[in-house]
């Protein structure tokens, strides 16, 4: 157990009565609740934390916050909850949480990977691509090595125990930080009523307030933390606010959709996890207005070797200093090129550190600026550059030199040790969240950086997210926009009266970038580090560029700039300006790469929410299903349907239950489940009109009491879905569809009539689980529908097949069509579903007599495939016509237009050597082809791959009715090939002969052909 000698005696937000152990790789550490684990390893003297991504290199504690592209870690052991990749600076500690350095090894002080970094030169960026383009199968060599020797930590490999969720949220006014902008935009939206949600990253609110010295900054005379802490309990008081700490806006979508990921218990420990609230939540909100209050993000310097451990953004070095009470350093030396780093250095050496200097790119520094260093002691290097730095698991010193007029560095080089090194390279707005609402950004000259210009949506950007750096400034301007954002959402209010701000510390003034420091070394000696995750430099970038990937997006994606975890946070903008400065071009031209949803990571636990195990697609279950269950039914899911595959006996095999099955459909007779067949009801005066116009057939003469078959097709012509219609009245019909594609047939019927053919008086209603539906097939089915219903007469020669009546069983209405999808005599029952159950056994009791045996979704599938009958989805695969399965038949050729009718007429979809289906057998009947194996054309697969494929196997089956085993498949010109040898591939063997026939197996058989 180690102390914590970097603990400052006093400040900070900690709660210094109790103490927090915890364990960073192996060792035993304390801190305080309220700490983060990079507060409390700081407060021990830890600085080094992790390894580079590529070279493996000393990485260190860098921001303080979400910014923060170097601290990741691994958090737990438990295989179900350890969290990879996580960032120090975000993790609160708590008792008995434990971390480990990731990607390391044997440990984080003596990594075998670090022997890439010597390799260096041999792996530049693009090394990978490269191994693509070398020798035949060098990029299969070269991936296994590539794959260990990067990426970072190592995913859960056990399921999660966790609970997490997912909820719906509308609001009038969103702000998204709690800042001193966001805080006084919220309280202004909230004291007018408006529906507020305020959402803030960190544990606790107030943004840059906790960063400021309180001994000097004062808001309406109370400390920034005594302030924000009265603003805080006056929006709990009103109910209409919702506050979220710990929650991050990680994406803005369209509509004012904005994603919201609340980390609910992750600062406990897992036994301390109150068993109501879930481990994390995400929050999906619709807001009327948002006020993006998202602060700035510190630019680093670049320069020669700046990714040591102990390099720092000075905003991180006081942040730690002012909300955590901790010292990171007790030699500082500061190197900045904007007046905000030296109130850091004022501030580091108020809270007992020891500056050994203020590094300035600037001659021309603020006189007063000036003054103060002198007054406190403090060195100052003005118009100078750090050209290189010391240490190898912490930095122990820099080297100085003058900046000459040239450009580059000259004079003598000055060595000063410290032990920490605060960066700053200037501040810039968070314009992520902005840019992902599609606003349009405005380059600033004096920032050197984007800020937002135009906003696309109903958003407005306040305080240091719209360049405005004065924390006065910040307070009005957050005021003004949580005034206008409830004005436009339907609320009068004005803008609530900011606290008089004292002491507050000067703003950055104007920044000198130089997008490379030079160092006075020869350039292939410079490790300059642009993107300190993804261990990209300078000449990274510079390669890319000389490659020809000047687009800034390509340049990105050939060196991984920006591509990391941190989505270059701090980095990106130091990369458009380097890639600018290399083209020649101004950085407006060059632009910036997507700011891409999530702006942090988010766990995919999260994002499903509750929407997991049974409940991440909950299965519908017909009125049957209980009894399907009692009756050892094997269950598969169609669709969102859990339907009975097979009923099979304790005494028998899968494939014995569904040849028993499906010979009892042929023999005597069997009844299916058929409920989940999607159903719509279809009424108005233009329904024939409309049924022409969704069908390839002609729909205008179907008299009441009829029913036809029908075909869908997209637009593209390709065949979409199919299903009997009924015709109940000349403004009523009854349309099914197949089980899967019911929800999508609805949508896109829906689609055409309210948007193309918005003249049609037809309404749409689904009714699929508004009725349940017996499929009884086989020569006794008629006799069971006879026995059971009254008002009709079932006698197939008299009960037209293709028609449909009305009927009552004991009183109770049904519809009884007779359609068969098996090729045999079948009727089908339908009723209101709470008679579903009813139903089921009344038939299977009037079945008795006739031995009536259930059958499941697999004998239905073998039986129609004997008739040879398509299963869409099955034959077909989006890229078959009617014409391709056979069934051009069912296109009409006199009546007018319908969807995709004229796509039919191309070229392309008249080839004759598309593939088109057709039988195939086996020359053994015994042997049964794989669904989806390849046909080719010969009995020896060519060692030259690809090999020549024909087509594939859609449908396969062993068949007790032809005591052989028959396959559907899709071959190219298959219609010509009738009677042809060919063969069908498989993983093992030889290939398997075979011969092309017609589809309808059972009239094969009937003319001896099979």
């Amino acid at each position: 157990m180690t102390g914590q000698p970097n603990r400052r005696a006093s400040g900070g937000l900690i709660d210094r009565s109790r103490v927090v152990r915890f364990r960073f790789d192996g060792r035993d550490f304390t801190g305080h609740p309220g700490d983060t684990l990079a507060s409390a390893l700081l407060a021990n003297g830890e600085h080094m934390v992790a390894r580079g991504f590529k070279y493996h290199r000393p990485r260190g504690i860098f921001g303080a916050g979400s910014e923060d592209p170097t601290a990741l870690v691994q958090i737990g052991r438990d295989a179900a909850r350890t969290d990879p990749n996580t960032r120090v600076t975000e993790q609160e500690i708590y008792d008995g949480l434990e971390a480990m350095a990731q990607n390391v090894w044997p440990s984080l002080t003596f990594d075998v990977g670090a022997v890439n970094d010597w390799a260096s030169a041999f792996l530049p960026a693009g090394f990978y691509y490269k191994t693509f383009m070398g020798p035949l199968g060098s990029w299969m060599a070269f991936e296994p090595f590539i794959r260990r020797a990067a990426g970072m930590g190592k995913a859960p490999s056990a399921p999660d125990p966790d609970r997490y969720e997912a909820i719906n949220r509308h609001c009038d006014v969103l702000v998204v930080g709690g800042g001193p902008a966001g805080l006084m935009a919220a309280l202004t939206a909230g004291r007018a009523g408006a529906r507020v949600i305020l959402a803030e990253e960190t544990a606790a609110l107030g943004g840059r307030l906790l960063s400021v010295d309180p001994d000097t900054v004062r808001l309406g005379g109370a400390a920034p933390a005594e302030w924000v802490d009265s603003v805080v309990a006056e929006l709990g008081r009103l109910d209409s606010v919702t506050v979220l700490p710990r929650t991050a806006a990680f994406g803005y979508y369209a509509q004012n959709f904005v994603g919201l990921w609340e980390r609910v218990t992750d600062h406990l420990a897992a036994n301390a996890r109150p068993g109501n609230l879930p481990r994390q939540r995400v929050w999906r909100v619709r807001a009327r207005e948002v006020v993006l209050a998202t602060g700035a993000v510190e630019r680093p310097l670049v320069f020669h070797e700046n990714d040591r451990p102990g390099i720092m953004l000075t905003g991180a070095a006081r942040t730690f200093v002012h909300r955590y009470g901790v010292l990171p350093g007790k030699r500082v030396l500061v190197f900045a090129n904007n007046d905000s780093a030296w109130e850091a250095a004022f501030d580091l050496q108020a809270a007992g550190a020891r500056v050994a200097g203020i590094v300035d790119l600037r001659r021309d520094v603020d006189a007063a600026l000036l003054s103060a260093a002198a007054g406190r002691g403090i060195a100052i290097h003005p118009g100078a550059a750090i050209v290189g730095t010391s240490g190898s698991h912490r930095v122990s010193g820099a080297t100085v030199r003058r900046l000459g007029d040239s450009g580059d560095v000259e004079g003598p080089v000055t060595a000063i040790e410290c032990d920490l090194l605060a960066v700053s390279g200037g501040w810039m707005p968070n314009i992520a969240l902005f840019s992902q609402s599609r606003g349009k950004l405005a380059y600033d000259e004096a920032l050197s950086a984007f800020k937002p210009g135009q906003s696309w949506q109903r958003e407005r950007s306040a305080g240091a997210a719209a360049a405005t750096f004065d924390l006065d400034g910040c307070l009005k301007e957050g005021a003004k926009a949580g005034a206008d954002a409830a004005a436009k959402a339907g609320l009068s209010t004005k803008a609530a009266k900011p606290p008089k701000v004292e002491g507050a510390e000067r703003p950055q003034g104007t920044p000198k970038v130089i997008p490379e420091i030079p160092s006075g070394r020869p350039k292939h000696k410079v490790r300059a580090w642009i993107d300190l995750q993804d261990d990209v430099t300078t000449k990274d970038l510079r390669l890319a560029l000389h490659e020809g990937y000047d687009s800034i997006e390509h340049a990105k994606r050939y060196t991984t700039t920006g591509m990391g975890t941190d989505q270059g946070k701090v980095a990106n903008m130091n990369a458009f300006a380097l890639v600018a400065d290399t083209l020649q071009k101004p950085i407006w031209q060059v632009g910036t790469t997507t700011y891409r949803q999530p702006w942090k990571p988010v766990t995919f636990a999260a994002l499903a929410g509750q929407h997991v195990g049974d409940h991440f697609h909950p299965r519908r279950t017909t009125p049957m299903h209980a009894w399907h269950k009692a009756n050892g039914a094997v269950f598969e899911p169609v669709g969102d349907w859990l339907r009975a595959r097979a009923y099979v006996k304790p005494v028998e095999s899968f494939d014995e239950a569904v040849r028993r099955e499906s010979l009892a459909a042929r023999e005597g007779v069997a009844v299916l489940d058929a409920s989940t067949l999607g159903k719509i009801d279809i009424r108005g005066k233009d329904a024939r009109t409309f049924l022409n116009r969704v069908y390839t057939n002609a729909w205008s003469k179907l008299a009441p009491g009829k029913a036809r078959y029908g075909l869908m097709l997209g637009e593209d012509g390709m065949v979409m879905d199919d299903g009997v219609t009924a015709c109940i009245a000349d403004d009523h019909f009854h349309m099914t569809t197949t089980t899967g594609g019911a929800a999508r047939v609805l949508t896109w019927l829906e689609d055409y009539l309210q948007t193309e053919w918005r003249e049609l008086e037809v309404y749409l209603t689904t009714v699929t689980e508004e009725w349940a539906v017996a499929s009884l097939s086989g020569p006794d089915s008629w006799r069971v529908v006879a026995d059971l219903c009254e008002g009709i007469d079932p006698d197939p020669e008299r009960f037209a097949f293709m028609s449909h009546a009305d009927a009552t069983i004991d009183g109770v209405p049904v519809r009884v069509f007779r359609i068969s999808f098996t090729g045999a005599l079948a009727y089908e029952i339908n009723i209101a579903a709470d008679y579903g159950a009813w139903l089921w056994d009344k038939v299977m009791e009037a079945g008795a007599k006739y031995a009536i045996t259930p059958y499941g979704t697999e004998a239905m599938h073998l039986l129609r495939a004997e008739k040879g009958f398509i299963i869409v989805g099955q034959e077909t695969d989006g890229t078959a016509t009617p014409k391709d399965l056979g069934m051009d038949w069912i296109v009409s050729k006199t009546k007018g237009d319908f969807i995709g009718k004229r796509s039919l007429s191309r070229s392309d979809t008249a080839r004759p050597d598309r593939k088109q289906l057709v039988g195939l057998v086996t020359e053994d009947p015994a042997i049964m082809l794989a669904e989806g194996a390849h046909v080719i054309a010969t009995g020896t697969e060519p060692t030259a791959k690809p090999v020549p494929m024909l087509g594939h196997v859609t449908s396969s089956y062993m068949s007790p009715t032809l005591n052989r085993s028959i396959a559907l498949a899709m071959v190219k010109s298959g219609r010509d090939r009738m009677g042809d040898r060919l063969w069908v591939s498989r993983p093992s063997g030889p290939p398997i002969p075979v011969t092309v026939t017609g589809t309808d197996f059972l009239k094969l058989r009937e003319d001896g052909d099979v």
